[in-house]
């Protein structure tokens, strides 16, 4: 079982309030992992918003074989979050070299690109990078993209939070997304680790994904830069809310409406009738057969929750907008635990056709029916 803790702040704040939710909930996941998604951040990277942040976990030689792909890209490096411990590893946590987040300058030539043309550049390095790192072992990058630090490590999330001292000033950061367990459906990899990424979208998810093999195999017809590498069944949920998002151009509200269409009769009476028919019928192969809960962020620093209709792995969101900070969390004891002063009577589960948003402002919960009307794009 896994356990999701997700914290959104309207100023920044440490990954280590998530881990210690995570250790609230140890009873509901094994312990074997943890994953973390940072955006919105503080420290030395908030005036880096622009540089693509290339983050992973590299040695030595995977450093200096980096620096020369970078160099050989016209990429400069603008700042580095170099950690190395020199502590002993926690039980079970392999030891490794260098974790490292590192900013890059894009070339000037670059400057007559789209923003489209900017993202494809950036995920295909990425992709190359992870390549590299696969043929010799020394290289593991997990995102580089703008405003976004991923951090993934094997072993209990309290003791590896402490172990990377992740409570530094320069992980800080207004939207986190952590998850407590190393995928175990598989062999022990950490690109099948939640979060995943793409494209400043990022999700983790609860449950499992017996449709795996058809979403996957359409996403992959899509022509996409990035759809591919599968280590984990559910790295696909992130790449159909970038596919609904991005692609499609539909609101998050919407992300039900592919991934669990209502019935025709539930159908029936909606002011969007057709658009949701043609919808369904367009996107049949990404419907998802859970259980699962889903949680993520997308690039606007906007944070949602949804299930599917078997609803098996319950949710909760709540938080003080006072404070300015809300939490999306597995148990109620982990919302318990990082946002203990609030009105708890505006917690909300969300049920099998509702979508929970909080927008970056973190004013409240926004409760999205599948029976309401369609949004435009936020």
């Amino acid at each position: 079982m896994c356990r999701l803790f997700a914290l959104t702040s309207r100023d920044p704040v440490s990954p280590m309030l998530a881990i210690d939710a995570l250790n609230v909930m140890k009873e509901g996941h094994d312990g074997s992992g943890v994953g973390l998604f940072l955006s919105g951040l503080g420290g030395p990277f908030e005036e880096l918003k622009e540089c693509p942040i290339l983050s992973g976990i590299f040695s030595e030689a995977g450093l200096q074989r980096v620096y020369e792909y970078m160099a050989e890209k016209g990429l400069r490096a603008k700042y580095s979050a170099m950690f190395k411990p020199d502590t002993e590893p926690p039980a079970g946590t392999p030891r490794r070299g260098n974790y490292a987040s590192m900013a890059y300058k894009i070339p000037a030539e670059w400057d007559s690109l789209s923003k489209e043309e900017i993202g494809r550049k950036l995920v295909r390095m990425r992709l190359d990078l992870r390549a590299m790192g696969e043929e010799k072992g020394d290289i593991m990058v997990f995102s580089f993209w703008p405003d976004t630090i991923m951090i993934k490590e094997v072993g209990d999330p309290l003791a590896i939070g402490e172990y990377l001292q992740l409570g530094r000033e320069e992980l800080h950061a207004r939207h986190i997304l952590a998850q407590g367990r190393q995928n175990t459906n598989y062999a022990i990899n950490l690109y099948a680790c939640h979060p995943f990424f793409i494209e400043g979208v990022s999700t983790m998810t609860n449950g499992e994904n017996t449709a795996f093999v058809p979403i996957k195999e359409y996403l992959q017809s899509r022509g996409v830069t990035g759809y591919e590498g599968y280590q984990s069944d559910s790295e696909v949920f992130t790449h159909i809310a970038h596919y609904a998002t991005k692609k499609l151009g539909l609101d998050i509200s919407a992300y039900k409406h592919v991934i669990t269409p209502m019935n025709d009769e539930e159908m029936a009476d909606h002011e969007d009738r057709e658009f949701l028919s043609s919808l369904k019928k367009a996107c049949r192969k990404l419907v998802i057969d859970g259980p699962n809960c889903i949680i993520g962020c997308l690039e606007d620093g906007s944070m949602f929750m949804v299930h599917d209709r078997k609803k098996l792995r319950p949710g909760v969101v709540g938080g003080n907008p006072e404070l300015g900070m809300y939490a999306f969390s597995s148990e109620i004891c982990g919302l318990n635990a990082a946002i203990p002063v609030r009105d708890k009577s505006k917690d909300f589960q969300p049920m099998h056709l509702d979508t929970a948003i909080v927008r970056p402002d973190c004013r409240e919960v926004l409760q999205c029916s599948q029976k309401d009307p369609l949004r435009l794009q936020h």
